[in-house]
């Protein structure tokens, strides 16, 4: 019986999922995972992450090609329909599935984490490296990190978003070649996609359009303000609102200027720190 955990990723939906799934293959340490990318390009530098095997799949319905009948899986991913995840209920002896929207529900013959729901058989959790929680000076007084994708060039086309800013930028994973080019052209201080732990860490103020840079930055100490994007769900927005995090929606300069305004005393509330109790809900509901 083998362990395996399907993430959704892709140059339209950015690596958030990924990045979820790569703090918790790292906090089973010692257990033997396989990752299912839907994007090859990802599966290939996972052991950068420290994920040790990893697939490219391209669709979620090939999972059963690598797969047997009775293995175990974790599910993050938003492509399957109901009939499709109720077959996959049966196909493995155990299902865990991480949930974001508030309106979900946890089905017979599953598992669920969520940042929303409670009750038997969830974890009512959001998922940050443990490494984030490690305070660090913040020598970065503002920066930005879109995203790890913007394949329609969505920065660029609201720049004005940041007028009178000067940000440090971090890149994303899947900016194409000649639009860093030009991105770093219009930012001063520029960071590479590697440098994304230390930008994350190191932000005093850092504004994004990925959730979770968001709650990774907050549980460094940092004072994140999110981005909503117009191609994005609005799942984390109540998360958000319960955290105090700041939402600017349709990217409004005036708005933004008026929270960096107040920010010096906004207060933010702490992001718990359970990194324990997630592994143990995994490892008892996989029986491993």
């Amino acid at each position: 019986m083998k362990t395996f955990y399907y993430v959704h990723t892709g140059h339209r939906i950015g690596l958030d999922r990924f990045r979820r799934a790569s703090t918790i293959i790292r906090l089973l340490k010692g257990v033997d995972i396989t990752l299912l990318c839907s994007d090859f390009r990802i599966a290939q530098v996972a052991s950068e992450f420290g994920i040790d095997t990893s697939v490219g799949i391209d669709v979620v319905r090939n999972i059963p090609q690598i797969s047997h009948h009775g293995d175990r899986i974790i599910f993050d991913s938003d492509e399957a329909n109901p009939i499709m995840l109720d077959d996959m209920r049966k196909y493995f002896s155990k299902f865990i599935r991480i949930a974001d929207s508030k309106d979900d529900k946890k089905e017979n013959e599953e598992f669920l984490i969520s940042p929303y729901l409670d009750g038997t058989d969830i974890c009512k959790t959001v998922v940050i490296d443990d490494k984030y929680f490690d305070k660090c000076e913040k020598s970065i007084e503002l920066s930005l990190f879109f995203g790890d994708d913007d394949y329609e060039k969505e920065l660029e086309e609201n720049i004005s978003l940041l007028d009178s800013l000067n940000p440090d930028l971090l890149l994303g994973f899947y900016y194409f070649l000649d639009y860093e080019d030009m991105l770093k052209d219009k930012f001063q201080n520029n960071h590479e996609f590697e440098d994304y732990d230390e930008v994350i860490k190191k932000s005093k103020i850092l504004i994004t359009a990925s959730p979770q840079a968001a709650l990774e930055n907050l549980a460094s100490g940092g004072k994140p303000i999110f981005i909503q994007r117009k191609d994005y769900p609005k799942d984390f927005q109540k998360l958000f609102n319960q955290m105090n995090i700041p939402i600017v929606e349709n990217y409004e300069n005036c708005q933004l200027l008026t929270i960096l305004q107040g920010l010096e005393k906004h207060e933010y509330y702490n992001v718990e720190h359970n990194s324990e109790r997630l592994s143990d809900f995994i490892k008892e509901s996989l029986n491993l």
